[in-house]
């Protein structure tokens, strides 16, 4: 699950589709290839790599590589913890740290959430696979030139569709305004079906990504975080807030019953037996409705929040997450062979594209829209066209993506209007802003 900023140069573009075109890799014959290169195994200790992460999707593949990785490197053993699907990894990790079990490699967003762990960080610049990170997937860990984190792929956030019932409802185009997504909705109704499914139980899905819109469509959206912070900004009274909230509210009345009691495995299930025709996801959602119904016909488009068409017609994009090495661990020279191993040895690449059908963010793993499957080519379109938006949550103060959760919960629960919606979501960036 995704961050970047407002919108990418046409010159990260081109150099984006090298994640197409490359076709060549790393040999991860390098001095900090420990493993590889034989220092960890003639040492004749066996260290444990500790790894700490949120995206649940990818549990099976990684377990599956730690087999693999173990083989090629039998004095390192990899430990890895998933705390994702709705937790808080967040506060997991803090925990983690507090009680003295802190993980080798974990999770970290970029930007302010970067800085928030900056101590804990090693400096990860000498890295082999550094000099092959596009540019657009380096930035939110990268600080005074210097990089501390390995992106794991690029993300894209919108309203997943089942092109079939698109059809059969007589809509021949996606939406690209918030009244022809209702149009669109009211079809879809005369069929008997339910246009939205709402996973709205889930706080990341509406406090991390559905919110994103509503910044991202600020004139200069850095300009406008700078000052919330510096309280020359607020949220209450923005236009591209209320367009938001007109949004949410029209999900709402056109998707199924108690969406507070949805869960995103609920919202997945309703999707991929056809019983919605729209939810709020990303293309990592491929290989999840692959699993209940395989070959479904489905893609991705953009949220649209108001009536402007070229506004609207951007989906966002960005890195949900990176991989970093505590640099206090006594086996950071091991995670750091992980890592390279991961994206240099063949069967990491094979992974990353063909089973997690990630968008990569290494331009030396080569991808086709075969690869990354229908959504994530979705996905690549918009980039490619230069259409995005960037995820804007790892900017955000620490723990103000659940605050936003609970007041966007009350909205829709009816307890707050939106006067009372637009000043919960000031005063929840108001107590946490630094």
């Amino acid at each position: 699950m995704m961050k970047k900023r407002a919108a990418l140069t046409m010159s990260s573009v081109l150099l984006m589709s090298a994640v197409l075109a490359a076709c060549g890799g790393n040999s991860g014959n390098t001095a900090s290839d420990n493993g590889s290169n034989g220092s960890a195994g003639n040492s004749g200790a066996v260290k444990t790599v500790k790894i700490f992460q949120f995206k649940t999707e990818i549990v099976e593949g990684l377990n599956e590589l730690k087999v693999e990785f173990e083989k090629e490197h039998p004095n390192i053993k990899l430990d890895i913890q998933t705390v994702g699907g709705g937790a808080d990894y967040g506060a997991a990790l803090k925990t983690k740290f507090a009680s003295g079990d802190a993980p080798d490699i974990f999770s970290n967003g970029g930007y302010a959430e970067m800085a928030l762990w900056q101590d804990k960080l090693e400096d990860l610049s000498d890295q082999p696979w550094v000099k092959d990170l596009i540019p657009l997937a380096a930035e939110p860990m990268t600080k005074d030139g210097k990089t501390y984190g390995m992106p794991m792929n690029l993300e894209g956030i919108g309203f997943v569709y089942n092109k079939d019932l698109f059809a059969k409802a007589g809509i021949t185009e996606t939406p690209k305004t918030i009244t022809e997504l209702e149009e669109a909705a009211k079809k879809l109704q005369a069929i008997n079906v339910t246009p939205f499914g709402n996973a709205y139980q889930e706080w990341w899905l509406l406090g991390i990504q559905g919110i994103s819109v509503a910044f991202a469509q600020q004139p200069n959206v850095d300009e406008f975080i700078q000052g919330l912070n510096a309280g020359t900004a607020s949220i209450v009274g923005n236009e591209k807030f209320k367009d938001w909230s007109n949004l949410l509210n029209l999900t709402v009345k056109y998707g199924q019953k108690n969406p507070l009691t949805t869960d995103a495995n609920t919202h997945l299930a309703l999707f991929a037996n056809g019983e919605t025709a729209m939810m709020q996801e990303g293309n990592w959602a491929q290989t999840l409705v692959d699993n209940i119904t395989p070959d479904m016909n489905i893609g991705m488009f953009p949220m649209p929040i108001n009536d402007d068409p070229e506004a609207n017609d951007k989906l966002s994009v960005g890195i949900p997450a990176n991989l970093v090495v505590n640099k206090e661990s006594a086996s950071k020279e091991e995670a750091k062979t992980f890592l390279n191993w991961l994206v240099t040895s063949d069967m990491g690449k094979e992974y990353i594209v063909k089973k997690w059908k990630f968008i990569p963010a290494l331009s030396t793993i080569p991808a086709t829209p075969e690869d990354i499957g229908l959504l994530g080519a979705d996905v690549w379109k918009y980039v490619k066209e230069g259409k995005v938006y960037g995820l804007q949550a790892s900017k955000f103060p620490d723990g103000v993506t659940q605050e936003f959760a609970s007041v966007i919960q009350e909205l829709i629960a009816n307890k707050v209007d939106e006067a009372g919606w637009e000043q919960g979501m000031q005063a929840a960036w108001d107590k946490l802003k630094k």
